[in-house]
């Protein structure tokens, strides 16, 4: 098997803290070079320092090292991983505890919305992407050039609207790599009390959105099993909104954490006196999420705030240890299996962030949903999941409205669109609030979205 380049970009993120190891427990990508690349090149060293002392761990004679450059990064590269958090060089552990998204979260707020994750829908989640797609078309651009047949497997968030933006807007063969559909396969696991890895599972969706449509085990359907469970047991912390909602609709939702559904729902500008006012618990989960935003928004010496992240991520880096064996359990993303079966041309499903392409054969063949794949040398095609629910298609068409409007403002710096996409969304206010928030988001950004105020 021929030795590969993987590329690593956004190569300082914490997510290579646990994305390399896996590479490194790969047989599949023995010999390989695994290259990082970051906007902030120190963090990238330290990364490939730590990915070259856990290579020397691993049997396979991995090379790790850093790039000082995208173009020395993506030359020649087979694979490509991305975890690129949408804030610049913003120094910090990650997007959501940076200044550029205490804004994100603090500007509506001031208009009666109080967002809790902010990194998939809603006015953050818009933002999140509107910095992010310009950065990651630039990437696109250089691989076109310089790897045009590279598959670039992207982690990063809004993830459905990055996905549609390459995909629409360049030649490069994306895929989008999440965690949610293996919660929530694990969480109905231990709501019918059987292992993960006997369930049989359908649903239809999109990053963070998604409801089982199917569940099997052994060749049974235990579908209404598993909602009379939902109905009838106490639902777990911080998923009672959620058990709600799958009472309604009739289906489970797959990812039943609340402080990500609600983001899709109309229920949040019914609060506008507060997040104190938000039920379910909703309130303590904003203030725990967004007090690390808040805190990096208030000044500080630059010099100071820097070394300080300095001396907490060394650490982080010298506890990282190479596992015993790579995990292939049904809650691992997988990407050192996924690359590995890409690598050998090997058939291998998994989940993953795509075109629908009839997969959903109800919903628009461009749509980016997350669903059921099988690996091939170029990527990976999509598993037929069987048609959307009426309730279930109306929600999501919109949502995918929703996404395309947001990259397509990206890509162009348009603020009618980018307003559109703030009055189609579930969070919407009356349009003259709305236009004003904007205009308050944007210039919070300003030095980020340059194609906005050119």
């Amino acid at each position: 098997m021929p030795a590969k380049k993987i590329a690593c970009l956004g190569g300082g993120s914490l997510y290579f803290l646990r994305a390399i190891p896996d590479l490194l427990l790969s047989p599949e990508l023995a010999g390989s070079e695994i290259v990082l690349y970051d906007l902030d090149a120190e963090k990238a060293r330290r990364m490939a320092a730590m990915g070259a002392r856990l290579a020397q761990a691993a049997s396979g004679r991995f090379r790790v090292r850093a790039a000082g450059e995208l173009a020395d990064a993506v030359d020649g590269a087979d694979f490509a991983l991305s975890s690129i958090g949408g804030s610049g060089a913003e120094i910090g552990d990650n997007v959501y505890a940076s200044a550029t998204h205490a804004a994100d979260i603090a500007i509506p707020a001031r208009y009666g919305i109080h967002q809790i994750v902010g990194d998939t829908c809603g006015p953050a989640g818009m933002m999140m992407g509107l910095r992010s797609v310009p950065a990651y078309l630039a990437i696109c651009r250089e691989m076109e050039k310089r790897c045009p047949d590279v598959v670039l497997l992207n982690h990063s968030n809004p993830m459905a609207v990055l996905c549609r933006a390459m995909r629409k807007h360049t030649s490069i063969n994306v895929v989008g790599i999440c965690h949610g559909v293996q919660i929530g396969i694990c969480h109905a696991a231990r709501l019918l009390g059987v292992p993960a890895d006997e369930l049989e599972c359908l649903w239809v969706g999109t990053n963070h959105y998604y409801w089982f449509t199917q569940v099997r085990r052994r060749g049974v359907d235990v579908y209404p099993d598993l909602m009379r469970r939902v109905r009838q047991e106490p639902p777990g912390a911080g998923e009672t909104m959620s058990a709600l909602l799958s009472r309604a609709y009739g289906y489970q939702i797959v990812y039943p954490e609340d402080d990500h559904v609600v983001e899709f729902t109309p229920f949040l500008p019914q609060c506008p006196s507060g997040p104190e006012a938000l039920p379910y618990a909703l309130a303590e989960r904003a203030r725990e999420f967004n007090a690390p935003a808040q805190r990096a928004a208030e000044p500080g010496d630059p010099a100071l705030v820097r070394q300080r992240f300095f001396g907490q991520y060394q650490e982080m880096l010298d506890a990282a240890e190479l596992p015993a064996a790579r995990d292939d359990s049904v809650g691992a993303e997988g990407v050192g299996a996924i690359l590995g079966a890409m690598a050998e041309g090997r058939r291998r499903v998994c989940i993953a962030n795509v075109a629908n392409r009839g997969a959903i054969p109800n919903l628009p063949d461009h749509a980016e949903v997350e669903v059921e794949a099988v690996t091939e040398s170029r990527g990976v095609r999509p598993i037929h999941m069987g048609d959307a629910p009426l309730v279930l298609k109306g929600l999501l068409e919109k949502r995918f409205v929703w996404q395309e409007l947001v990259a397509d403002a990206a890509v162009k710096g348009d603020r009618n669109l980018a307003l559109q996409a703030l009055l189609v969304d579930e969070m919407a206010i009356w349009p003259d609030k709305a236009e004003a928030m904007l205009d308050e988001l944007l210039e919070a950004s300003r030095p980020l979205l340059p194609a906005f105020f050119a």
